[in-house]
């Protein structure tokens, strides 16, 4: 496949990020994606009494971010992914017709498409989103590749340990030469998801009422620590899945802005004169957060301070610095050094303020004397949430990449399993 065809400057590969919390879309060579959208979908059946009568299923509509704040009666909040992996084909068949539709706004069957994948996901779901990309939406070219992969070239690196902490896991990915070792992969459930529960305990607990924006009319400001004076909206029935979709944004807001790693194992006397954080909620609550925005944020490095976790096996249940030491032992003792002294940080919430240089003192403290550690993060936001989607996009704008597409005709030779051939 010669590469002026699709490695000009004419047509640009469309790079797709997929992720459990959102979704990254963008075109190759761009510097960010153009499209940062939430992966939940809202779904809204509407009956018929004619398809009733049939027997057939009610049609659906769909709301996409930033529909979501709309409080539509019969509207769920659902969720295409689980594990990482895409579920429900046809949600997610929705969100990319969204996708191409508001932020693409180009036929798809003009521009190939570089998807990353969740490094652990199985032939059967890489061949489903081949045969998907190629049958229904007729792109000329796909391509297919590891999010960790992806995050080690956004930081210039082939080799490395990616430690990603999103939403539903904390993961370590050995890479090297540009190959995820499979063998190396090590995954907590300890993440954002988690946080977020242990944030919405917390503000139970206080017995502060749990208030999204969409269902205030009007407030009024008060004191600090004064129940607030607020009034509530007329709504139309709602369901639970949208109450606790709305619920958790609030609370993942609350999260953002006020939980902090502190510098060493969190230790409730050292830090009692910490100063607080101040955060005012929605419904005009204002609220001091001391000493609980370190305890939170500390069971991301030790998981015994998780209160009341439950659903998951004790086994899987690590703090982020035992995740990479476990990664790093299950590879061949050739490459750990190459390993130790390329330890890539992504994720959302690699973000809360001092968890790079908490994370950096606790590796130094494990790290074989004989080994030289080096945490590599970028200081910008942005760029690491979307670290996948920036080194899709200079993956898929480089030259000599582009005889490594999948193209239209040797997937219509092979079939779906070319994949397994063409994107390792």
């Amino acid at each position: 496949m010669s590469g002026g065809v699709y490695g000009g400057d004419e047509v640009g590969a469309v790079v797709f990020d997929v992720g459990s919390y959102s979704t990254r879309v963008g075109y190759a060579g761009e510097d960010s994606p153009k499209g940062d959208i939430s992966t939940s979908i809202g779904v809204i059946s509407e009956p018929d009494e004619a398809m009733e009568i049939d027997n057939k299923k009610p049609a659906k509509r769909y709301h996409f971010d930033p529909q979501h704040m709309y409080p539509i009666s019969n509207k769920e909040i659902v969720n295409p992914l689980k594990d990482g992996m895409i579920e429900d084909w046809d949600l997610f068949e929705n969100l990319l017709n969204h996708i191409y539709k508001e932020h693409i706004r180009d036929d798809s069957s003009a521009h190939p498409v570089l998807m990353s994948e969740a490094s652990w996901n199985t032939k059967a779901k890489r061949a489903k989103i081949t045969e998907l990309l190629f049958e229904k939406y007729d792109i000329p070219a796909f391509f297919l590749c590891k999010n960790a992969v992806l995050a080690a070239y956004a930081h210039g690196r082939s080799t490395g340990v990616i430690i990603d902490s999103g939403a539903t896991q904390t993961s370590a990915v050995p890479v090297h030469d540009g190959y995820v070792l499979q063998r190396g992969i090590v995954r907590t459930p300890i993440a954002g998801n988690v946080l977020t529960s242990q944030c919405l305990d917390l503000v139970q607990e206080w017995g502060i009422d749990i208030v999204p924006s969409y269902m205030i009319k009007s407030k009024k400001q008060v004191e600090e620590e004064v129940p607030a004076d607020f009034s509530l909206r007329d709504l139309p029935p709602l369901t639970d899945s949208y109450k606790t979709y709305m619920k958790s944004e609030l609370i993942r807001d609350f999260q953002k802005n006020c939980l902090q790693v502190s510098d060493s194992p969190f230790v409730q006397s050292e830090l009692e004169n910490v100063p607080g954080f101040h955060y005012e909620f929605p419904n005009g609550y204002n609220r001091q957060v001391g000493i609980e925005r370190f305890r939170i944020s500390e069971g991301l490095f030790d998981t015994t301070h998780i209160k009341n976790i439950k659903g998951f096996e004790s086994t899987t249940l690590l703090g982020a610095p035992h995740v990479i030491n476990t990664c790093i032992g299950m590879c061949d003792i050739d490459i750990r050094p190459a390993l130790y002294n390329s330890i890539v940080v992504v994720g959302g919430n690699t973000l809360i303020n001092g968890f790079v240089e908490r994370l950096n003192r606790e590796l130094l403290q494990k790290t074989p004397s004989n080994m030289r550690l080096k945490l590599v993060s970028n200081n910008q936001s942005s760029e690491r949430r979307f670290s996948s989607w920036i080194g899709g996009s200079i993956l898929g704008s480089l030259g000599s990449f582009q005889q490594m597409w999948v193209s239209k005709q040797e997937y219509e030779e092979s079939g779906a399993k070319v994949v397994e051939k063409k994107c390792p």
